[in-house]
């Protein structure tokens, strides 16, 4: 079952501004990717569901950071359906992402009392979301429903939406500063956070300074 309650899931994602979101089949890299994020500062992570046996190797990976990474909270990505999502609650998800909203999802993850973020791309979707008791909303894909323009346009009439966009975000300041100016809690970052370089070397000590060069970087847009 989920070590962190929804509430500190939502802490956690809010203070660190930042879910990284990554796959890989190695458990090795997966451990190493992880302990990179953590010795960056990084304290929310998405594993993102993605070929055979993936969940296999999430289990292992929870297992590693229960163990070793105290306070790094994981939690599953690219959930469409609830079958997948009891799965990974079951194996100790602290939160289950989707790109999708699924009402039956909601109710797995509720029951539960596990947080849950579905992704949206309109206001009457980010609305119903709400309704199923969502407290983040993932905004998806984010650059291709208006990116930070949609945000603002969604904080006007709705300003305690709390959202986190993923696709279209890079960790440069420039990049973070328009997200978070319009109103983000926090933003999702797939490949833009992992160099191909960087991970064709496995060079787990640059990725670090990375990620240090990001939350930095996000420091700066929140100012």
């Amino acid at each position: 079952m989920a070590k962190y309650s929804k509430l500190e899931v939502f802490q956690a994602m809010k203070e660190t501004g930042v879910v990284p979101v990554f796959f890989d089949k190695d458990i090795d890299v997966c451990k190493a990717v992880l302990k990179s994020c953590y010795d960056g500062g990084i304290r929310v992570f998405e594993f993102v569901n993605r070929g055979d046996f993936a969940h296999e190797v999430f289990g292992e990976l929870n297992k590693y950071a229960l163990e070793n990474l105290p306070g790094m909270i994981l939690g599953a990505g690219s959930i469409v359906e609830e079958a997948t999502t009891a799965l990974y609650i079951q194996l100790g998800a602290n939160f289950i992402v989707s790109p999708l909203l699924n009402e039956n999802m909601a109710k797995i993850c509720n029951r539960r009392k596990v947080m849950w973020s579905p992704g949206c791309g309109t206001i009457s979707e980010i609305n119903k979301a709400q309704e199923l008791g969502s407290d983040l909303v993932k905004c998806f894909p984010a650059s291709e429903v208006g990116g930070p323009s949609f945000v603002k346009a969604v904080k006007a009439p709705m300003p305690w939406t709390d959202i986190m966009p993923t696709g279209g975000v890079d960790t440069s300041k420039e990049n973070l500063e328009k997200w978070f100016d319009a109103g983000v809690t926090c933003v999702g970052m797939g490949s833009k956070l992992f160099p191909k370089e960087v991970m064709a070397n496995k060079d787990w000590n640059a990725l670090t300074e990375v990620v240090k060069e990001l939350m930095a970087n996000v420091e700066a847009a929140r100012k």
